[in-house]
């Protein structure tokens, strides 16, 4: 027999279907909002609402906005003659917490993946076309995550943006910061070396 209330519940209920969440933290989370104050708990209501209703697609790059641009695609500092391609909105995100890309982003909003039925048609592959066939476009950089999907689509969108005459340039992939070579997988070791830079 549960000890929670049917509202305590079901919050519990809801908090666990989160990424990441089990049913103790959900349980954590849900205590912790029913003693917080009733400020809180409307401004993180309201915030969670507003994320839904307020937030779109740029109608360039695919990347989050609220409008139809987004900021980095309104702001005139940031160089209209690279763009970076990535996976995901989360993506973009991580490549901008880097703070050494001054370009633009393309946001695809997934990978090629046969098997799940997901072709060129599934993704904004076509937008990105069309934005390079405008001519401003001087480089194009393939941020895809290194695995089997993420290569096909990096792959796949060189073998179609060469044509364009832009330069394609791939993510160099390698052992992380603080990583140790004695324990880096073989394939991440190779990757490294191949990419190697002079010094």
């Amino acid at each position: 027999m549960t000890t929670l209330t049917p509202a305590l519940a079901r919050l519990v209920q809801e908090l666990g279907r989160l990424p990441g969440i089990g049913e103790k933290t959900a349980t954590r989370l849900a205590m912790f909002i029913l003693g917080a104050g009733r400020d809180y708990v409307e401004s993180l209501a309201e915030s969670i609402w507003a994320v839904k209703t307020e937030t779109t697609l740029c109608q360039e790059c695919f990347g989050l906005a609220e409008g139809e641009r987004c900021a980095i695609c309104r702001d005139p500092q940031r160089s209209a003659e690279s763009i970076c391609i990535v996976e995901e909105p989360a993506d973009l995100m991580a490549v901008e917490r880097a703070h050494e890309y001054t370009g633009r982003y393309h946001v695809l909003h997934g990978v090629l993946s046969p098997l799940d039925g997901i072709g060129p048609d599934e993704l904004k592959i076509a937008p990105l076309l069309d934005r390079l066939r405008s001519g401003t476009v001087k480089e194009v950089i393939i941020a895809t995550n290194p695995n089997v999907e993420g290569e096909a689509t990096a792959l796949y969108l060189a073998k179609v943006i060469k044509p364009l005459g832009v330069q394609v340039s791939r993510i160099a992939h390698g052992i992380p910061m603080g990583g140790d070579v004695e324990y880096t997988d073989a394939v991440t070791l190779g990757r490294a070396i191949e990419g190697r830079r002079e010094m």
